[in-house]
């Protein structure tokens, strides 16, 4: 048996790349699937309903179960839909998936209104409303059993969301979001017996094409292969991963990191009343010491 037998799990962004991956090995852990795929362009523009027609298909001649769905999860009826093609066509659901995303990279000063909510919208409303109407049946299973319903929401957050990656001001703000979001779910959907995690995957994908180089040769490992972000998404959507919840991972090629959330670095008070700008120009050096205070460098290796 799979280590996700008898689980019924939604994919969103499905029909390519990281979300391909992760419905193949779903498949091939015994996962029962819908795959939602609008089929638009990297930079969300069009529709096709082949992609996502396609990635059922190809799981099905694999002997794997999926079905298609081919709305636009940023919008409700959409959304709404997609958490019923599962009940409807499974009679349940057990993991929600959430991948779908564009990019419309841009300095901020050259960056349109268009570009911004385009970016934020599919990323975050895309994220939220399918989230809402899974955590709306979980709970109302959970109040007719009285029982937790043990079910995993995943999340795609990305390290331009983490770390903050010029020229991305759109796609790193949803991003940082999302990390949050998934966090904030943790906490509401706890007592229904539902968890929710973020992982931040490394992979080369048409959004990132010639990013990371040359492909390597076939009979070589891939670093930047969307497949080796799967298996952590598998694994959180197992009960192997009943404990874990609230959490952010970076995944890719060889690596996985548990992510840390904000944390107090320093601090300085003065205790009973509030600084005056001069106070704390005197006391800078008590507040930072000698570390940086320029952004990190952003990370741009596997093994960083």
């Amino acid at each position: 048996m799979g280590l996700l037998e008898g689980k019924v799990a939604i994919i969103t962004g499905a029909a390519r790349g990281v979300g391909f991956a992760h419905a193949r090995l779903f498949a091939a852990e015994g996962a029962r699937l819908v795959l939602n795929d609008r089929g638009g362009e990297w930079d969300g523009t069009g529709q096709d309903t082949r992609p996502a027609a396609q990635a059922a298909e190809a799981i099905r001649q694999a002997g794997g179960e999926a079905v298609a769905h081919f709305g636009d999860v940023a919008e409700a009826e959409d959304a709404r839909s997609l958490i019923q093609l599962a009940l409807d066509t499974y009679g349940r659901l057990d993991v929600l998936v959430l991948n779908a995303g564009i990019l419309r990279d841009r300095m901020v000063f050259n960056m349109t209104p268009e570009d911004w909510d385009a970016v934020v919208r599919v990323h975050l409303r895309g994220h939220f409303l399918p989230a809402h109407y899974a955590a709306a049946y979980w709970r109302e299973r959970s109040k007719a059993t009285g029982q937790p319903q043990n079910a995993s929401i995943i999340l795609t957050s990305s390290e331009s969301g983490i770390y903050g990656n010029a020229g991305q001001i759109n796609y790193a703000a949803a991003k940082s979001g999302i990390a949050t979001m998934a966090i904030v779910l943790a906490r509401e959907l706890e007592r229904y017996g539902v968890r929710a995690n973020a992982i931040c995957p490394r992979a080369r994908t048409r959004l990132t094409e010639g990013t990371f180089g040359p492909i390597p040769a076939p009979e070589d490992f891939d670093p930047w292969d969307p497949a080796t972000n799967s298996p952590m998404v598998a694994f959180l959507a197992s009960d192997a991963a009943r404990d874990i919840t609230g959490q952010v991972f970076v995944v890719g090629g060889d690596t996985v990191q548990w992510m840390q959330s904000w944390t107090v670095r320093r601090q300085i008070r003065k205790p009973g009343a509030a600084f005056t700008p001069a106070e704390l120009v005197d006391r800078v050096h008590d507040l930072f010491g000698d570390d940086a205070t320029r952004p990190a460098r952003f990370p741009s290796s596997l093994s960083e």
